[in-house]
């Protein structure tokens, strides 16, 4: 199978990655809970749910995503959303003090104290893919920041 690893930073992304969980969850009839609640006249669904899916213990599932932001303000939105449950906790990044919209500050000194985690977490969650297929979500600095040889 292969699988994508969803990563999405900063407010707007993981703003926009809600929505997306939103969206592809309710596309393969997975609910809140993370537990498959399909129309059950197709197999449609449940076919290709392990490119976006884990699959844990009791049926549930479990996006393969990453979440990260410099400050926890927008995690707390997401994790208090309908869809906050479904996340693995473990997969939550965040600082506590936010770059207050400095290119800078988020590049030189909040986000790179950061980085090592948020790649540690992106990391694990390659490591349990068969075959990683991919990455999606990531734009703008963060992408770049996460390309830069050293990292």
């Amino acid at each position: 199978m292969r699988e994508i690893l969803h990563v999405q930073g900063g407010q707007c992304g993981n703003q926009i990655g809600s929505k997306f969980w939103e969206v592809i969850c309710d596309e393969h009839g997975v609910d809140p809970t993370g537990r498959y609640q399909g129309d059950g006249s197709s197999d449609l669904q449940l076919e290709r749910i392990n490119v976006y899916y884990n699959e844990a213990s009791g049926g549930r599932y479990v996006p393969r995503a990453v979440l990260m932001d410099l400050e926890p303000g927008t995690m707390d939105s997401i994790r208090s959303g309908p869809y906050g449950q479904i996340f693995r906790p473990d997969n939550f990044v965040f600082g506590q003090s936010g770059a207050g919209n400095n290119w800078a500050k988020g590049h030189y000194t909040e986000g790179a104290e950061l980085i090592d985690a948020v790649l540690d977490v992106v990391r694990k969650e390659a490591e349990n893919c068969d075959c990683l297929q991919g990455s999606a979500g990531v734009s703008g600095s963060f992408r770049r920041f996460m390309a830069l040889d050293d990292h």
